[in-house]
């Protein structure tokens, strides 16, 4: 069966192996009332919680590369995207639903393996797949989760709420999936090319959601985001919302070993990769700088993730200045990913 395309097992028997694999695969959670097979699925809000919810599209082509990623490793990277915005307000992911847009000849395993992608995800966090849609489509493949959370009330950060003064952290080593995405676009793929580490950092990223959940229950942290657009970007998506600017020191930006080999090997500024559009899932959080130290513990409390200072918040609106060594400061365009400019 499991050499069949969907031409020939239909949606129909294609949403059945799908329960099914949920069923034996995923988790139980006691608060759904009603899951796959019925118009809709109905679960029980948790008292004293408020509830989030993100969506996020992936198109083929656009999004990811079908041959460059396997369908369990794009199932997982489709998952742990919206993981990430629910972790970045300090909640945790309860349940999913998925729509999908694919072709009639895609085989049914590789559905199956997607959605053990996304299970491979939630599982962890005690998250389950409790409906969605299928359809059929001529061209590009597409794939859309909405995901809901939750956290407890009052203690949601957002990214309206940095101040001058704050201090500006950063999570993991930002850039290494844009560099990881260069070498998957300017090489011929023969495999070898999946065990690169920044090539896995762009197949295969990781969300951080214990740590932003971590950080929010703190206490300390006044806003956060994650690093889905750059890291320039998103950090231009706190100033411009809390009405700031920043200082980003260069040298203190973390630099991982594989992006100085792979810079050194290409004559490229590592600073660039770092700095620009780039879908790493990392976070920027925002604290008053005598609470630095206590974010950071309460990080380090569930995640050996490196935390970084790379600058301070500023009074200057919609401001973002690169420091460099000799103290001179350039104004940068919040670089970051976007879907309709060129």
């Amino acid at each position: 069966m499991m050499s069949q395309t969907l031409a020939e097992i239909g949606e129909f028997g294609l949403i059945r192996l799908i329960r099914d694999l949920i069923d034996m695969e995923g988790v139980n959670e006691p608060r759904l009332m009603m899951g796959i097979g019925d118009d809709s699925a109905s679960f029980l809000p948790r008292e004293g919680y408020e509830i989030l919810i993100t969506c996020d599209c992936m198109v083929e082509g656009r999004h990811y590369l079908r041959g460059h990623i396997n369908p369990l490793d794009l199932g997982s990277r489709a998952m742990v995207m919206n993981i990430s915005d629910i972790g970045a307000m300090g909640g945790i992911p309860v349940f999913a639903t998925v729509s999908l847009g694919v072709k009639k000849d895609t085989p049914v395993h590789y559905i199956l393996e997607m959605y053990r992608g996304f299970i491979r995800e939630l599982n962890p966090l005690g998250a389950a797949v409790i409906g969605g849609n299928i359809t059929g489509s001529d061209h590009s493949d597409f794939m859309d989760i909405t995901l809901i959370g939750e956290v407890e009330r009052g203690k949601i950060i957002r990214r309206s709420t940095a101040r001058p003064d704050d201090i500006v952290m950063v999570t993991g080593f930002p850039g290494q999936a844009a560099a990881g995405l260069s070498i998957l676009l300017n090489n011929e793929d023969t495999g070898e090319l999946q065990s690169n580490p920044l090539v896995r950092a762009y197949n295969k990223p990781v969300h951080r959601a214990r740590e932003g959940r971590a950080a929010a229950l703190s206490g300390y942290a006044t806003s956060m985001i994650d690093i889905s657009d750059g890291l320039l970007g998103d950090l231009g998506h706190i100033c411009e919302e809390s009405g700031v600017g920043a200082e980003i020191i260069r040298e203190a930006l973390p630099v991982s070993a594989y992006m100085r080999a792979f810079s050194g090997s290409n004559g490229r500024d590592h600073y660039k990769w770092i700095l620009g559009e780039s879908d790493d899932y990392e976070l920027i959080i925002t604290c008053a700088p005598n609470n630095t130290d206590k974010v950071r513990s309460a990080i380090a409390e569930i995640s050996d993730v490196p935390v970084t200072e790379i600058g301070r918040i500023t009074s200057k609106t919609n401001g973002i200045e690169i420091v460099f060594p000799d103290g001179s400061k350039h104004e940068e365009v919040h670089i970051g990913w976007d879907h309709f400019k060129k």
